[in-house]
């Protein structure tokens, strides 16, 4: 199974060295794609090429995935993906320092991150020979499971989720508490805000440390959250309890208290609905998922 990650190039583009910067960023994609599809016809093994547009059921019956494009075509893959069948990210358009600081005073020229991706174009084929002769194990990282109004919603999280109201401009209202079991191990803490994230150890080198929070380690079990641009915490224990972490066998259980709010999972392409009154559940209570690590995670 190999899905694939799409670029493409904007039209309404004036500035001739932003247009060539992207339209070689689609190259490079197109390249790689090309590049890993050959090195899988040489290997004695059969695959199956899908984009990642066109992933709408559960992965099923393949021994693993390969997923070339950035963190972004890994996270859409995991959404489709149990806890049996691991998956190899491929960085198919690495970021290249020298671009970035060459065109810093013109655009942004930061391409892809993959943070969790093991290859790229330049070693592909070693971690790929790795992996089918045994040489090279998935790590198991940690999702998250959430339920709305108590109904287990279908795709698990594996970076982060946030809750928020439609309009960044509008107050967020919302209580929350930490229970454990059916005991609370916090005080019900009443907020207004610009919204909550709770992120996995995974996803906490994302927008979580961006927003002032810590990188965990990548196997931790535990959840950190943090409430967003929190306004005055009515006493010192909600202050207190505007950051921290979750233990494995510890939930948040939320009520929304504004009139409309949106609850995004893993960024802005899985998005759900809530209203005034209804109840979110989030806890590491979620199959996890077998990711081929980089070198770099996997000592860490």
């Amino acid at each position: 199974m190999y899905p694939v990650g799409q670029h493409f190039c904007p039209s309404r583009i004036t500035n001739p060295k932003i247009f060539q910067f992207l339209d070689n960023r689609r190259k490079v994609h197109k390249e790689a794609v090309n590049f890993c599809q050959s090195i899988l016809q040489r290997k004695a093994v059969d695959w199956e090429p899908v984009l990642r547009a066109n992933l709408s059921q559960l992965i099923h019956n393949f021994d693993f995935v390969v997923t070339v494009g950035g963190d972004g075509t890994l996270l859409k893959a995991s959404h489709f993906m149990g806890d049996s069948i691991p998956v190899l990210g491929v960085n198919s358009d690495p970021t290249k320092v020298e671009e970035v600081e060459e065109f810093d005073d013109d655009f942004d020229a930061t391409r892809s991150t993959g943070y969790l991706c093991a290859a790229t174009m330049n070693n592909f084929e070693q971690v790929l020979d790795d992996i089918l002769d045994g040489r090279k194990q998935p790590s198991e990282l940690l999702r998250m499971s959430i339920r709305v109004n108590s109904q287990l919603l279908s795709t698990f999280a594996l970076n982060d989720i946030l809750v928020a109201h439609p309009c960044p401009a509008t107050v967020s209202r919302f209580s929350f508490r930490i229970t454990r079991g059916d005991k609370s191990s916090t005080p019900l803490v009443h907020c207004r805000s610009s919204g909550i994230r709770v992120s996995t150890a995974a996803g906490s080198t994302a927008a979580m440390l961006s927003a002032g929070g810590f990188g965990m380690p990548i196997l931790s079990q535990d959840l950190q959250y943090m409430v967003r641009e929190p306004i005055s915490p009515a006493t010192a224990v909600s202050s207190l309890m505007m950051h921290g972490t979750m233990k494995p066998d510890e939930a948040m259980e939320m009520t929304w208290s504004s009139e409309k709010g949106f609850l995004y999972i893993d960024g802005s392409n899985v998005v759900h609905s809530i209203q005034y009154g209804d109840t979110i559940q989030t806890s590491a209570a979620a199959p996890h998922l077998k990711v081929f690590l980089p070198n770099r995670l996997e000592s860490s």
